[in-house]
């Protein structure tokens, strides 16, 4: 077997099974490292890329992209990286460095050549991986492999928006949703100091989320529980794909405030002007963060000690890691650790 070969899962078809696959990566190029995989996180992207949900699947598909391993090769324009060291690769494997959002540090907007991990590029479910250097984001010490992986998806998606809106300890944020995204956005506020309230229809994990980090707790399906947040809000975190009382949530929000969508509603979103103008309100929107936001955030977990909360299954077992996925029990993050 060559080195330029790659073993890993695959679909063979949208809503298949994965099976063992094998194939020749070609030559490593000058802005790539390859990565021995360590673990890899399972994020519902990966079953949706599987699924062909999004219409851009490209088969045999290898998904996986919340990649922890150790640099095994470096082409010869990487810089600041060595062979051996811990690296993590998450939805992002190229840039093209050279764009004007590349170059303004928003690689993650880029306009050129951007590849997604996943997205006609090989994945995480697999021995190796490759990325442009820029990509490989060093882990620190300090951070546990075995459950990083996830920082590098759901962790990024939903620290970015914290930069973004300049984001301190003063504030109160709301987050929609405590699943995968949802549980890491509750420690990372935690962390970052600020009020936080979790908006869960499942109530049977409020001992959980108090544990967490969660300073309050309301039942997103309580008209009267959701009136009664009127104007409380810097910040809300929506990281569900489902329609939501979007009215109600805008009233939630203080003067200035904002909701920042992470998971995708099914349906468009119905905005009331005056909701937005009366108090300088607005709705945004973001995907997942430059390189230097995935380091930035890397180092606060490692500082502040925080990690997913996972069930760990070893990559032959991925089909099985997949089901559980789907069953929504998950608490609350898949990792599968490399087997091969």
């Amino acid at each position: 077997m060559s080195d330029n070969t790659i073993r890993g899962y695959a679909a063979l078809a949208e809503k298949q099974v994965l099976v063992p696959y094998e194939f020749d990566a070609g030559d490593l190029q000058p802005h790539q490292v390859e990565v021995k995989v360590e673990y890899c996180g399972l994020c519902h992207s990966d079953i949706s890329m599987i699924n062909n949900e999004w219409g851009v699947s490209q088969y045999p598909l290898v998904a996986g992209h919340e990649v922890i391993g150790t640099i095994i090769r470096l082409g010869s324009e990487a810089k600041g990286l060595k062979i051996g060291q811990r690296v993590g690769i998450g939805w992002t494997a190229e840039s093209c460095q050279a764009c004007d959002y590349c170059i303004g540090g928003q690689q993650v907007l880029c306009t050129g050549e951007q590849k997604a991990t996943i997205v006609g590029h090989a994945g995480g479910f697999a021995d190796k991986i490759r990325a442009g250097w820029q990509w490989a984001i060093p882990l620190p010490d300090d951070l546990d492999p075995e459950s990083a992986g996830p920082l590098l998806c759901g962790g990024i998606t939903v620290f970015d928006p914290l930069l973004k809106h300049q984001i301190q300890a003063r504030h109160h944020v709301g987050v929609i949703g405590i699943g995968g995204l949802g549980h890491m956005a509750i420690k990372l506020l935690k962390a970052w100091g600020c009020e936080i309230t979790a908006f869960t229809s499942n109530l049977d994990k409020s001992d959980e989320l108090k544990a967490m980090g969660a300073d309050h707790i309301v039942n997103s399906r309580d008209a009267d529980a959701l009136k009664a947040q009127y104007g409380k809000f810097d910040l809300i975190l929506s990281t569900v794909n489902v329609t939501l009382d979007w009215k109600r949530y805008l009233n939630a929000l203080a003067p200035n405030g904002t909701i920042h969508l992470l998971g995708i509603p099914l349906e468009p979103i119905a905005t009331p002007a005056t909701a937005l103008i009366s108090g300088a309100k607005s709705i945004t929107g973001s995907p997942t963060g430059s390189p230097e936001a995935l380091r930035t955030l890397l180092k606060f977990a490692a500082r502040k000690n925080i990690a997913p909360q996972i069930e760990l299954y070893p990559i032959s077992q991925v089909n099985d890691a997949i089901e559980r996925l789907e069953s929504g029990n998950v608490r609350y993050r898949v990792v599968l650790k490399a087997d091969f």
